[in-house]
């Protein structure tokens, strides 16, 4: 340690393949006074593989302790140590440990910087053969069916490609939520396996993607969907009116408010709107819940 502020060093660690793991990896494993790893078996594994060996301190920063550990590695770097950040795989921070130490260590004037390296999100998207010039990442969605749907419909108009994290047992379930929330027909890529031997890439639409999930799939997944349609300045037909009002009542308006932000966002009268939701129950059998003029 050299007596004056440390620096923390974000590392991006190899998702499948070790040969991806950048240069400078292995230098800063060697070198550094505290490594703080999510898995210290798996970062066992990884020097080995590199061939390195650690002589600064390991400890282990995963999501059970990061809160209580944040402030003993916040210390060691006033101290002057220099901390690498390492997790399973990819990036620190991108659904991974790491936000808050950053945080805490920027909050103390500590300088941050990154080893870049693998990243599964920009691994698929690359892979995914869908728009990429503009794109947002979800993470993980939530484990409950009614969060998980309910999280879906708030970014049912997202414009921007999604890229999501899934636990293999939980695609089927996901992929028949998209489909349901988003359209069958919305395409979508289900990259399993990044750059390990039994790597995979399944493209189509989100109705054809569940149903090859639902005879199981295996392996570290990511989720790559298409954004939602422009329709800016396009007229929207009744089915489309009826289809944004059911979305904003399933995410809790009360539809009087979702017929006025409806008709709002599509420029029409309120009047317009209200009568295709009217002539959709009808043609259903059902009767509208408050059947009132939406004026």
């Amino acid at each position: 340690m050299t007596g004056t502020t440390g620096t923390l060093v974000l590392a991006g660690t190899p998702i499948g393949d070790v040969a991806d793991a950048p240069p400078r990896l292995a230098a800063e494993l060697e070198t550094a006074d505290v490594v703080a790893a999510e898995d210290t078996r798996r970062l066992r594994r990884l020097t080995q593989a590199l061939g390195v060996r650690t002589t600064g301190r390991v400890v282990s920063y995963f999501e059970g302790n990061e809160a209580a550990r944040t402030p003993e590695l916040v210390e060691a770097l006033a101290d002057g140590a220099r901390v690498l950040l390492v997790t399973d795989a990819g990036m620190p921070s991108v659904s991974d440990p790491g936000y808050r130490l950053v945080a805490a260590a920027v909050e103390r004037d500590i300088r941050v910087t990154a080893l870049p390296g693998p990243s599964a999100v920009l691994t698929a998207l690359a892979l995914s053969a869908l728009p990429v010039d503009r794109f947002c990442f979800e993470g993980f969605l939530p484990r409950k069916a009614g969060e998980r749907l309910g999280k879906l419909r708030e970014v049912a108009d997202e414009r921007r490609t999604m890229v999501f994290f899934e636990a293999p047992h939980r695609l089927d379930d996901t992929l028949a939520a998209m489909a349901e929330v988003f359209g069958a027909d919305r395409r979508a890529a289900v990259c399993r396996e990044l750059t390990k031997t039994y790597e995979e890439v399944r493209r189509g639409p989100l109705g054809e993607l569940a149903a090859w999930a639902a005879e199981g799939v295996r392996g570290e997944i990511t989720v790559v969907v298409e954004g939602a349609a422009d329709t800016t300045g396009e007229r929207p037909d009744a089915a489309e009116l009826v289809r944004r009002v059911r979305v904003r009542e399933e995410a809790g308006e009360r539809r009087k408010e979702a017929i006025a932000a409806v008709a709002a966002d599509a420029h029409l009268p309120k009047r317009e709107v209200f009568d295709a939701v009217v002539a959709a129950k009808n043609a259903a059998g059902t009767t509208p819940s408050d059947g009132k003029d939406p004026a």
